[in-house]
């Protein structure tokens, strides 16, 4: 069902520095940052040659990035992204199978532009799972 990773997710306190220091120390390609308002986050991806890399920054008061970096002050790995061919029939299949999706259930619209759904972190060894439709 999954296909290949897309990205890894890694909360941060500080976006510009952390941006700075892939792109300076690490030698990556940076990407802009974005305000991702339905998420409650500003993101900024790094381009690396099999994937990619998206720092996270709270935006606003209620994201959910900033209850990370309370218990995270150093920020972290948040979550991880896998590609799948339809988001929807694979919602169905991981509920058949007792997985819990985050949220409403039904996908909303990520950063990319496409569909996306969260998965329980219980559900998958600790680990944060997203679904993105390509």
């Amino acid at each position: 069902m999954i296909g290949r990773l897309n990205h890894v997710a890694i909360a941060v306190p500080d976006l510009e520095a952390a941006a700075e220091q892939y792109r300076s120390t690490l030698g990556a390609r940076v990407g802009a940052p974005q305000d991702e308002p339905d998420h409650g986050v500003t993101v900024v991806f790094i381009e690396l040659p099999n994937t990619k890399i998206e720092l996270l920054y709270p935006l606003g008061e209620d994201s959910p990035i900033a209850g990370f970096l309370a218990k995270n002050p150093a920020g972290g790995i948040h979550h991880i992204c896998y590609e799948v061919d339809d988001i929807l029939t694979a919602r169905d299949k991981l509920k058949d199978s007792g997985a819990r999706v985050l949220g409403s259930g039904e996908p909303k619209i990520g950063a990319h532009g496409k569909p996306v759904l969260f998965l329980h972190p219980k559900d998958f060894n600790g680990c944060l799972i997203e679904l993105e439709q390509v």
